[in-house]
């Protein structure tokens, strides 16, 4: 039997590490006007040089937490923007930065999508989003998918902690729907560039 997630569909918060309280809070931070990359909704970012940038160039990267949509001042009508992603490159009126809303709990859980099978033992392991981040520019949702075949005992972005709670998962195919929490997560290791 196939699952019924026929693609990626990034990270979709879902509930806290210990079932803390979830509030699926999210943090303000800023692109830089014109950045020449796609951050699709759902998809790894991180803080470099103080802006977020793609957390998905590799799957060692760490990160502050998913992309969860932008806002801006459009250029041509002067009018306050929101959008699910940011389809680069945007340069708001008078050059300002975007706003970009972040879940950034270092104990948020997310749901993912495998790009393969993911057997018992897997679990416990980190594991990497798609390195190409792609996703629809109609929804602004992220394509990505877990690299479960790069799995690794530490050394990737996310750990593979549980089969999510999804009644159509079938352990033997692609697009199972799994939860992953933070494993590189820049607020734990010290690695946030702010300046």
């Amino acid at each position: 039997m196939a699952n019924a997630n026929t693609k990626g569909f990034g990270l979709i918060a879902a509930g806290t590490i210990g079932s803390t309280p979830a509030t699926s809070g999210q943090g303000k931070y800023y692109i830089d006007a014109a950045m020449g990359v796609d951050l699709f909704q759902g998809s790894a970012v991180k803080s470099s040089a103080g802006y977020i940038v793609t957390a998905q160039a590799a799957i060692t990267n760490t990160c502050i937490g998913v992309l969860n949509g932008i806002f801006y001042n459009a250029a041509t009508t002067q009018k306050p923007t929101w959008a699910n992603f940011y389809n680069q490159p945007i340069t708001p009126a008078n050059s300002e930065d975007i706003t970009a809303f972040v879940l950034d709990n270092p104990n948020q859980l997310f749901i993912g999508a495998t790009d393969a099978a993911a057997a018992q033992a897997i679990y416990g392991k980190t594991v990497g989003l798609t390195v190409t981040a792609a996703g629809s520019e109609i929804s602004g949702q992220s394509s990505s998918t877990l690299t479960i075949s790069t799995s690794h005992i530490t050394n990737n972005q996310w750990r593979l902690v549980r089969s999510a709670e999804d009644p159509s998962n079938d352990v033997s195919a692609p697009f199972r729907s799994v939860v992953v929490a933070h494993n590189l997560n820049q607020y734990f290791t010290g690695a946030v560039t702010w300046a």
